[in-house]
């Protein structure tokens, strides 16, 4: 039995915004050897993609009917529900790959819209920036509907390491959020640190190799005992207790003050402090404040 160079053709695929991360993503789909064909409101930013070969949409629907899946990568949720409704008929009996930003709320709203139209649905959220996709340190968090993902998987692979977080559609933006939301007290961190070496005119880049080692071998401990304590209720520790670190914080506070600089980004945390001491979990580790953010 012989085959054709076309038995081993890669599927085509739908590409809806082309900003710096929907061109990126066309971009891969590309380079992987698919068929993509591209749309985006400002027709001009179909240009760069064309040269690489990807074929211009006029409309959405010339993108949406170009193969069996489509991904769109809007600016929110809005601008994606706005664009896709008038096309619920282009995308009957095909798969929607949504990785555009949103909460978990938001993709279970458009999950249901999905399925009331015979729309197989796929969430997803992005832990890179474009420069990132295709290469070993992407991937993308995936939920909604496994058979299609199941059946999409090797074409979405093109874009990055895939996770898969369950048929529940919000659980991508679910973790996506999460790890944002560390990112983002790390960023915090960062930020205070490099303020206060630089009010006695150190530059941040003095700082910059103790501060990642620093960081590093906490977070190595940190974050997977913490998950622990957590899971298991057991907050006691022999480490540094609540009392020890709300001692502590006011020493940090006065000196940010002393040396001119804001302390806003670390307000909360001292009023935790004094909460969970004041609710008499003086003896417990900084975990039990995952539980008092809870109540």
């Amino acid at each position: 039995m012989t085959t054709s160079p076309d038995d081993h053709a890669k599927p085509p695929v739908g590409v809806l915004g082309l900003g710096l991360m929907g061109t990126a993503l066309a971009a891969a789909f590309l380079k992987a050897g698919h068929p993509t064909t591209v749309w985006n409101r400002t027709p001009s930013k179909t240009g760069p993609l064309t040269a690489q070969g990807a074929i211009p949409a006029e409309t959405p629907a010339d993108a949406i009917t170009a193969g069996p899946l489509t991904l769109v990568c809007l600016t929110t949720y809005d601008d994606v529900t706005e664009l896709l409704r008038p096309h619920s008929t282009d995308l009957t009996g095909r798969t929607l790959v949504n990785v555009t930003n949103g909460t978990p709320v938001e993709a279970r709203k458009l999950a249901s819209w999905a399925e009331e139209h015979g729309i197989a649905y796929v969430d997803g959220g992005i832990m890179a920036v474009p420069q990132m996709i295709a290469t070993p340190a992407a991937y993308i968090l995936y939920s909604g509907d496994e058979r299609a993902y199941g059946k999409h998987h090797s074409t979405l692979a093109a874009l990055g390491g895939t996770r898969w977080t369950g048929t529940d559609p919000g659980l991508a933006a679910l973790y996506d959020l999460s790890l944002l939301t560390g990112m983002y007290g790390m960023v915090a961190g960062v930020a205070q640190a490099y303020a206060l070496i630089r009010s006695e005119g150190i530059p941040a880049g003095e700082l910059a190799p103790l501060l990642k080692d620093w960081l590093t071998v906490m977070a190595n401990g940190l974050v997977p005992g913490t998950a622990h304590a957590v899971d298991t209720g057991r907050h006691l520790t022999d480490v540094s207790s609540l009392a020890v670190s709300r001692a502590a914080f006011p020493g940090l506070l006065h000196t940010f003050a002393d040396q001119g600089i804001r302390t806003e980004l670390l307000e909360p945390m001292r009023e935790l402090l004094d909460r969970a001491v004041a609710e008499g979990y003086a003896d417990d580790g900084l975990s039990r404040l995952v539980e008092l953010l809870a109540s």
